[in-house]
């Protein structure tokens, strides 16, 4: 990421945790609002936060995108852009009803997971979905199958699920869960339903996944722990969790403001790393706060290699060639 020192990590230094930040999802759904803008012109419209990052909505804003909480909020016949964490099939069909060219930002990994959703309801099986209720990728993958669906909150919504046939059960996943905590809900869900089944392949998201191994791999080498993210970033916020359930102190920092200078009182080595829509000026702007405050060696710690590119949605292939 351009922040490589051929240092050995030592007194007052960084361990940046590569990959950190923006995931292909995250740079697809960016990427998809800025060349909407670039075709249609300003304004174009962006249902909820396209990602959970305050800095990327507030410079996309900037550039002319209006964030709405709904399709009734945009004007008739304007340009709208479906966020990267999924819709229920309702927020298409209004967006239909009022004219809205609609662009579908949805990550793939979602999408996946939305047609099993789909698929298993068609079959006549009950879905439990684990997950945040209220989080966006979760109200949108539960409207897919509205009657079928039910939101799985953790090893107490485990415990209190009530289905109507045990024998014909599956369980899905919100993608930015961490891998634990998924199998903990699965243990539990298997206790009361054996016969449930798993989805056909991995929900969690890989970058998600490859994010919280740096943050395990910062927590047992660094005193310290922070993660570069919004509060309401699902991703980033499990890794703070990560980190901690390592035994390392950690923090969510939106912004350099955010540090504590207690945080920093005997920490030799500072862990870095970011939530898959935290975008690469953020980390810039960390890393140049440590600097100013001692912390000038950074060595990038490789756990994964990203190479992954989705396709732009086809309204605006054309555009971008």
């Amino acid at each position: 990421m351009g922040y490589e020192s051929a240092s050995s990590p030592g007194a007052r230094s960084v361990l940046l945790a590569a990959p950190s930040g923006f995931c292909a999802g995250v740079s697809r759904a960016v990427e998809t609002v800025e060349l909407a803008l670039a075709r249609y012109g300003a304004p174009v419209y962006v249902r909820r936060q396209v990602v959970h990052n305050r800095q990327v909505v507030e410079r996309l804003q900037r550039a002319g995108a209006v964030f709405v909480a709904e399709v009734d909020e945009v004007p008739a016949g304007a340009v709208l852009v479906l966020s990267a964490h999924g819709v229920a099939p309702g927020v298409r069909e209004a967006a239909g009803e009022r004219g809205l060219r609609a662009i579908d930002a949805t990550c793939p990994l979602v999408t996946k997971v939305h047609r099993e959703a789909r698929r298993f309801a068609e079959l006549g099986y009950d879905i439990l979905l684990i997950g945040a209720p209220g989080h966006d990728e979760v109200v949108g993958t539960a409207g897919v199958a509205p009657g079928r669906t039910h939101v799985v909150d953790g090893l107490d919504g485990a415990r209190a699920v009530e289905v109507a046939d045990p024998e014909r059960l599956v369980w899905l996943a919100q993608t930015t869960l961490t891998v634990e905590e998924t199998e903990r809900v699965v243990v539990e869900l298997r206790k009361r339903f054996p016969g449930i089944q798993d989805p056909p392949s991995d929900d969690i998201c890989y970058a998600a996944q490859n994010r919280q191994a740096g943050a395990r791999h910062l927590a047992g080498a660094s005193d310290l722990v922070l993660v570069v993210g919004s509060a309401n970033s699902h991703n980033s916020c499990r890794l703070v969790e990560v980190a901690r359930a390592c035994g390392t102190p950690a923090h969510l920092v939106e912004d350099p403001a955010a540090i504590e200078g207690g945080w920093l009182e005997g920490v030799d080595v500072v862990g870095v790393t970011a939530g898959a829509s935290a975008p690469a000026e953020s980390i810039g702007a960390l890393l140049a706060e440590l600097a100013s405050r001692g912390y000038q060696d950074v060595r990038t710690v490789e756990v994964a290699r990203e190479g992954q590119h989705f396709s732009l949605p086809r309204e605006l292939t054309e555009f971008s060639a």
